[in-house]
């Protein structure tokens, strides 16, 4: 997709952030919602595999509505060999990506996507 295409869809705040982040992404527009596939994204020690494809949904009327949630590809577990708490379901509407359940609270027109990826990475510190 090109960058004004991804302005289109994306804020601009946003497209930076990725930007500045040096992910591989992709930003897929889907009905009622768009996707943002980081790939590669790199987990703490705890975790297996150590990188993954990391699924950010952004809902419709998004910065106003909280993107909740966020899903793997592949399969993440601890080091046990135990999913992650609140990670152990594949959700159809995800493609049947590993779901993490996780809610954080969104204080809309002031979040954006640099602070959602701050709560994703506060909840993988965590250790699961």
């Amino acid at each position: 997709m090109s960058a004004s295409a991804a302005t289109a869809i994306l804020p601009q705040a946003d497209l930076d952030f990725l930007i500045e982040k040096g992910w591989r992404f992709e930003i897929v527009p889907r009905p009622g919602e768009v996707r943002i596939y980081i790939r590669d994204f790199q987990l703490c020690e705890w975790y297996s595999p150590r990188l993954t494809d990391l699924l950010i949904r952004l809902p419709l009327g998004y910065p106003q509505s909280n993107p909740d949630m966020f899903w793997t590809k592949p399969d993440v577990r601890l080091a046990s060999g135990a999913y992650p708490n609140r990670a152990d379901y594949h959700d159809p509407s995800a493609d049947n990506w590993q779901r993490w359940s996780r809610h954080s609270d969104w204080r809309p027109a002031i979040d954006n996507l640099r602070s959602k990826m701050a709560s994703v990475k506060r909840e993988l510190e965590a250790g699961g």
